[in-house]
């Protein structure tokens, strides 16, 4: 069973709103949703390079609080840090947690 006490960081979901770019697609662009409690645990890294810019793509595994339809449309917000969500689960078969596998590009 997990701890709730494990939850001991601030992040904001961020909620993915699409508008028409006018030339018959869409530009997307996010706004602050709830503000979750969550654990943050780092478990991998490697580096590469993206636009000619080095750096690395950190892996996290994020726990939080079940209830909301969180998706891999949405990110995650810690101040300048952004998470993006690649895979949603429970953690068990209580259904009171969610694990998010996330990345994060750090430049």
């Amino acid at each position: 069973m997990t701890d709730p006490g494990r939850l001991n960081q601030r992040l904001v979901l961020e909620v993915p709103v699409e508008a028409a770019d006018g030339a018959g697609g869409v530009v997307r662009s996010f706004e602050a949703g709830p503000l979750l409690w969550a654990a943050v645990e780092p478990v991998a890294a490697r580096g590469e390079v993206v636009a000619a810019g080095a750096g690395a793509t950190v892996t996290h595994r994020i726990l939080v609080r079940a209830g909301l339809a969180i998706t891999t449309r949405h990110r995650l917000r810690k101040g300048a840090r952004l998470f993006r969500i690649v895979a949603v689960r429970e953690e068990d078969s209580s259904g009171r947690f969610l694990v998010i596998d996330a990345e994060e590009r750090r430049d």
